[in-house]
């Protein structure tokens, strides 16, 4: 199975929202006036250097069109905040780091051909990377192996009915076999074992259930309804009744455009996962609210703290505080009637129930 994880790298367009501009947006009282880029920089650190919302770092992006990719931004580059029409404005200064070139061929050159004249070409790219968006290590397992699926689909999948070895677990190379209905045209599959079920703590309906990818395996042959497989990938141990199914290029998003969700959204934290009650920051967190409420990668939502309740000595009786903001999380893989995210901001830890809505 092939699978490719894509560098992250947010992309700071000129697309801005009707309901804001460059006027509306506030600059750190403590900004600089400029900031080298750093090994180890996010955009979305740099973005709070300068903004108080770093999120609406596009409406005073400037794209300066005689750098090739101006959106990219690499260790070394310069960060300048200028002013036009007195409405401030970001730009990229390239710096060394960013013009060293690298050069490899595109073409592999032919052996035994005495004949032949190549003509050889190069391909030319940085020899720095572009900074990350976000974290990437706390997103990356997520993006490939991490998917919600109807219970029936689990359910009914083919499964690991034993191996050819007398052993419960099976690692690399080792061969197993299958049982169930099977695609005929299907030569790889997914090993896929039930994780979290997550249920709207609102509601009590039941969101979707967590399939994690534990490993690959490929068709060896068949008989009737048992198929041979040999394990072909393993990301953590494949066990006797891990469920297989027919593997799909899923599209990792590589690239971010941070912005306010276009409808009204407002849910709550549902998971923290890591088996863990609290969250900070680069925390990954699920929430309530998914593609069916108008949430979408990239959306960035504004997490609010639970009011705690106090006494009120004059009335005699107990009132709820109002919710106080506490951080921001964008999300980064929404399905149906959920979405993960990712804690970018906090103030203070957070907790299963707090309230997460539009910015």
């Amino acid at each position: 199975m092939k699978k490719t994880l894509l560098s992250l790298v947010l992309v700071f367009v000129s697309v801005t929202s009707p309901y804001i501009c460059a006027e509306d947006v506030a600059l750190k009282a403590d900004h600089p006036n400029r900031y080298t880029v750093a090994d180890g920089d996010t955009l979305w650190d740099i973005a709070r250097m300068f903004l108080t919302d770093a999120w609406l770092w596009p409406e005073i992006w400037h794209v300066n069109p005689d750098i090739e990719n101006p959106h990219l931004i690499y260790p070394g580059d310069e960060i300048v905040l200028t002013y036009v029409d007195g409405q401030p404005q970001l730009s990229v200064q390239r710096g060394d780091r960013s013009r060293t070139q690298r050069m490899t061929p595109s073409q592999s050159v032919r052996q035994g051909d005495r004949y032949h004249k190549l003509q050889p070409k190069v391909r030319i790219s940085p020899l720095t990377s572009a900074i990350p968006a976000i974290p990437l290590d706390a997103i990356s397992n997520l993006l490939t192996t991490g998917s919600i699926v109807e219970q029936h689909r689990l359910a009914d999948a083919p499964y690991i009915l034993s191996g050819t070895a007398d052993r419960l677990i099976f690692g690399p190379g080792d061969e197993l076999y299958g049982r169930g209905e099977w695609d005929d045209d299907t030569a790889v599959y997914g090993i896929f074992r039930e994780g979290n079920v997550y249920m709207d703590p609102e509601t009590g309906e039941i969101l979707g259930f967590e399939a994690t990818q534990v490993g690959a395996a490929r068709v060896m042959s068949r008989s009737d309804d048992i198929v041979t497989l040999k394990l072909t990938q393993v990301n953590t141990d494949v066990r006797v009744g891990d469920r297989l199914m027919p593997t799909e290029e899923r599209r990792v998003e590589s690239t971010f455009y941070p912005k306010a969700p276009k409808e009204c959204v407002e849910g709550v934290i549902m998971t923290v996962l890591g088996g863990v009650t609290q969250a900070g920051r680069s925390a990954v967190v699920v929430v309530n609210r998914g593609l069916q409420n108008g949430l979408n990668v990239g959306d960035v939502l504004a997490i609010y703290k639970s009011g705690n309740v106090a006494r009120d000595r004059m009335k005699g009786d107990r009132v709820r505080l109002p919710a106080e903001r506490a951080g921001l999380l964008m999300v980064f893989s929404s399905f149906d009637k959920m979405a993960y995210g990712l804690v970018l901001e906090t103030e203070e830890p957070l907790r299963i129930g707090d309230v997460v809505k539009s910015p």
